[in-house]
């Protein structure tokens, strides 16, 4: 019986490194490193010029705090998971922003900072395992399936996580329009 606990223990340890790193957020800094050139279509420049990537600053408003007290929102929207849930990225998730970080780890402070706002994994899902510009390029060329990795194909239901009925702000969502709104393409 011990003989066969132990073969089970090393198998169930042999399929958890066989999948590779958890999948994690990381930030959109890490994305700015390959897509803010010119030549590569300056995605992360046409980002940080849109309101996704001030969306936590909304939080910090009056309108922003009378909207959650109508809601009956017992802590101020910046601390709120239903409001973080859309404003930040990962909420909840491995890697993700966070309200509990040690403030003395100034590596984690300047990723909580980062994520602080709708970011490249807000939509594009979190990064860790693809992020490598060599991974990126097998993705491009068909060689691995993105999906595999955590990458998201954007399509209407990206969006519609944040942008519906249930959000106390919510302006009717038309996808064809919005998502042109917040277009930043890749140059083939």
């Amino acid at each position: 019986m011990k003989r066969l606990f132990t073969l089970l223990l090393i198998l169930a340890c042999v399929g958890i490194f066989a999948q590779g790193k958890p999948i994690k957020n990381v930030g959109s800094k890490k994305c700015k490193i390959c897509h803010n050139k010119a030549e590569k279509g300056s995605q992360y420049k046409i980002w940080e010029s849109r309101a996704h990537s001030r969306s936590y600053e909304t939080l910090l408003t009056d309108e922003s705090k009378k909207i959650a007290a109508k809601q009956g929102l017992k802590t101020a929207p910046e601390k709120s998971p239903e409001c973080l849930r859309c404003h930040v990225t990962g909420w909840g998730e491995a890697g993700g922003y966070s309200l509990d970080i040690d403030e003395t780890n100034a590596r984690a402070v300047k990723k909580n900072k980062d994520l602080s706002r709708v970011g490249c994994e807000s939509c594009h899902g979190p990064g860790n395992a693809y992020k490598s510009k060599k991974t990126m390029l097998k993705i491009r060329s068909g060689d691995i399936d993105a999906k595999n990795l955590g990458y998201v194909k954007i399509d209407e239901a990206t969006c519609t996580k944040c942008h519906n009925p249930d959000s106390p702000t919510y302006i009717p969502f038309d996808y064809a329009v919005r998502v042109k709104e917040i277009d930043h393409p890749y140059p083939e």
